[in-house]
């Protein structure tokens, strides 16, 4: 019986015991497709040789040291790459231990920046409906999926909420994508004023919403209303792109894509392709130098920050991903993945929508696709295809919650970089088969 306290209390997940490539193998040899990355993780695969190297030579050298006493070249390394490879005034760089810490960082160095310049009025964030941005209780209070806040409710702080971009759900008959863009910078705009521009610290958002919905990218606009908005009323811009950061889309920032550069950006997952557990936040020049002026330090700080071992990791994985050129990798992949998903699926009675950017896609799952109306999440659809998915060896990411927490099924496929278009022929034929004998039951 095992001693861990596993996601579901009432049953043990099948043990892995190697991985190589774009797969995993269980105790009993049966080899899966890691599709998905665990969740949007694996960039490069597993056991990538010049990662696992990096990694050795690191450790053979120095495994950690602790901040308050020194720095680390590696480190240092792995903030320049990533201050090099960054748009704009980007230039700092902070280093956690995966995305919620990051996602706290932010929160922190955000407030702390209002601190030093004199408003320190500025005491609450504006965040969307149906995001994701971490477990830790800031990044959960920030988060708009109701299912995961509820019962941490009363230990949350306050947040504005607005409507999330989510054109395919919410976009009315007669309204233009250019008018439903409008509608959704008039509420923000309309929120800020209500709260009292002086009262607010910043606006968070992903910038292609992953777990909640399924690789929602933004309508074009939208992200550029939002800087502007920002830009406006003096409110710092805060990109989450734990999930689909780091070249997911094919630009290394998301963001690249929307002509707008944040003031904070997250990032985690494909910073270390899972090799070891890392984070960090991106942060502009103007709030680094308030706090240089000002105190002289930022108020935070975790006992792994900056380690050694896992920023050789991620410097490794990001030298990878620049030499080898996969960030074009991810766009031709992408474009495949693409149009397999709208010609084999969306053909689908009970696939209502496919969405994404590069190899970040979502499957949105319908009972009726012509009024989208979701299953009863009673069915926990979404849980019988992951199922019937792993039993034919195909790993993606189904969630359920997809409209509100409560209702609506989506499948997240995220795929390391290094995927081949057979290995996606395979995605979607199992998933156009899974979601047919899924379906069919119902």
């Amino acid at each position: 019986m095992s001693r861990i306290i596993h996601r579901s209390l009432r049953s043990v997940p099948a043990v892995a015991t190697r991985a190589h490539g774009a797969y995993i193998f269980d105790a009993q040899g049966k080899q899966y497709l890691d599709a998905c990355g665990g969740a949007a993780v694996s960039c490069l695969g597993h056991a990538h040789p010049d990662v696992l190297a990096a990694m050795h030579r690191q450790i053979d050298q120095l495994a950690y040291a602790h901040t308050s006493f020194f720095t680390s070249d590696t480190v240092e390394q792995l903030a320049e790459q990533l201050t090099r490879t960054a748009p704009g005034d980007l230039n700092y760089a902070y280093f956690v231990s995966g995305g919620s810490e990051a996602v706290e960082t932010a929160l922190k160095l955000a407030r702390q920046y209002f601190v030093e310049i004199g408003q320190p009025a500025r005491t609450r964030f504006i965040a969307r409906k149906q995001s994701y941005h971490g477990n830790t209780l800031g990044a959960l209070a920030v988060g708009g999926n109701e299912w995961r806040r509820r019962q941490f409710a009363p230990l949350l702080i306050d947040v504005i909420r607005v409507s999330a971009c989510n054109e395919y759900r919410d976009r009315r008959a007669d309204e233009t994508q250019q008018q439903y863009t409008q509608r959704l910078l008039s509420e923000l705009e309309q929120a800020i004023i209500d709260a009292g521009p002086e009262t607010i610290i910043g606006f968070c958002a992903e910038t292609v919403v992953g777990a909640t919905s399924g690789a929602t990218p933004p309508t074009p606009g939208y992200l550029q209303g939002v800087r502007r908005l920002c830009d406006k009323y003096g409110i710092l811009f805060i990109a989450d792109e734990v999930m689909c950061g780091m070249g997911r889309t094919g630009t290394l920032h998301a963001f690249e894509q929307d002509g707008v550069v944040p003031d904070l950006v997250t990032i985690a997952k494909g910073l270390g392709g899972g090799y070891q557990p890392i984070g960090a936040v991106l942060a502009s020049e103007k709030i680094v130098f308030a706090l240089q002026a000002g105190s002289g330090l930022f108020q935070h700080g975790h006992t792994y920050i900056c380690h050694a071992t896992a920023a050789a990791a991620a410097l490794a994985v990001q030298q990878v991903i620049e030499r080898d050129h996969l960030l074009e990798a991810v766009q031709q992949q992408g474009a495949y993945l693409h149009k397999a998903l709208r010609d084999v699926l969306g053909e689908l009675p009970h696939v209502g929508d496919t969405r994404g950017r590069g190899l970040f896609a979502g499957v949105e799952l319908v009972r009726d696709k012509a009024t989208k109306t979701p299953f009863d999440p009673a069915l926990k659809l979404h849980a019988a295809i992951k199922a019937n998915c792993m039993a034919r060896g195909l790993l993606v990411y189904p969630m359920g919650g997809t409209l509100d927490g409560q209702y609506g099924d989506h499948i997240l496929i995220a795929p390391p970089f290094i995927v081949t278009p057979q290995q996606l022929d395979f995605v979607v034929d199992t998933l156009n088969t899974v979601i047919r004998e899924e379906t069919g039951k119902l």
